[in-house]
């Protein structure tokens, strides 16, 4: 046989290999791996998600919790599995961050992870202690103006959303506010509530009980369009902050070179799941309203939040680990 032809042979037979397995997909258990300790949101959503593919697929999907690292081990574990859809990752926008966060990442996730949709988005709130005397946005960005640093906030620590939320405002907004960090979000609530630190942007499934008891004053939402929780309260950007958006967003990815139909067949099983009124209701339990993509939506997502976050933390001089 001549070389062209054996050749050609060969790229043929690959060909009938690929849509043989996923004509056949999947095979055996699905492995869901979290990159994140069991009981956060994270794992919750990925707890619904499983139980759902699960159902539609025809066989099991495990949560695999691989918590460390700022959850770059699991997404390493991830990004090194075969890409044959039977290791699958659900992670949040900490993708995005971690690219510049971590100056030595064993994977880059534009290059080492396919996405398959867009799960849901979880905005954050801008919450404030009963007793300082800022009814919206406006009043808080005027305060800050006046003394520079004078106003304290509470984070789960350096890099942490709630740190990052408030940078991303500084950047926006031509201020300066000084951080407290604390060992998680429900600390750094808590010391805004007693007014040990003025204010705090939290998740939203973090500030909403504490909103609703009146213990807490929420001045906006960070995220595009108003919270379905809280239809009442402005965007930052409504409340006079243009160009202010934070959402966390979680997404399901699987390692790069995924074959296009099984692609489609878990993108197609996502929406599926994504649709239904139980995992909708499950989802705005944790402060997540359900948000389906295309792949390419998400791959665009995480580019785009890449760049961005590269020049926020660099413009606040946020360390590099």
């Amino acid at each position: 046989m001549k070389k062209p032809a054996a050749m050609l042979t060969l790229l043929l037979l690959a060909g009938f290999a690929i849509t043989g397995h996923a004509q056949n997909y999947p095979d055996r258990p699905i492995r869901l791996i979290v990159p994140f300790s069991p009981g956060g949101t994270s794992d919750l959503v990925a707890r619904i998600m499983a139980a759902k593919l699960g159902e539609d697929l025809g066989q099991t999907v495990i949560v695999d919790n691989r918590d460390g690292a700022g959850s770059t081990l699991g997404v390493s574990i991830a990004a090194r599995a075969s890409a044959n859809g039977h290791t699958l990752l659900v992670a949040h926008n900490a993708l995005a961050i971690n690219q510049t966060l971590y100056s030595k990442l064993p994977y880059n996730a534009l290059r080492d992870l396919a996405a398959i949709s867009k799960l849901g988005i979880s905005p954050s709130a801008v919450v404030v202690n009963n007793k300082l005397p800022a009814n919206n946005m406006k009043d808080l960005i005027a305060m800050a103006k006046k003394e520079p640093g004078k106003l304290n906030y509470g984070s789960a620590g350096v890099g942490s959303a709630g740190h990052l939320a408030v940078a991303l405002l500084e950047h926006v907004g031509g201020v300066k506010f000084t951080q407290v960090p604390y060992k998680g979000g429900g600390p750094s609530v808590a010391a805004t509530i007693s007014g040990e630190v003025q204010f705090s942007i939290p998740v939203m499934g973090s500030a909403a009980t504490h909103v609703k008891a009146g213990r807490l004053k929420m001045l906006a939402v960070t995220s595009t369009k108003r919270s379905q929780a809280f239809p009442d309260v402005p965007t930052v950007q409504e409340a006079g902050v243009p160009g202010y958006v934070f959402e966390a967003w979680f997404g399901i990815f699987s390692p790069a070179g995924l074959p296009k139909p099984i692609l489609a067949t878990l993108n197609q099983s996502t929406l599926k799941a994504l649709a239904m009124a139980d995992v909708r209701e499950q989802f705005l339990r944790q402060g997540i309203e359900a948000d389906p993509s295309t792949p390419e939506e998400l791959t665009r997502i995480l580019r785009e939040d890449t760049a961005i976050w590269a020049k926020i933390i660099k413009s606040a001089g946020i360390p590099i680990n």
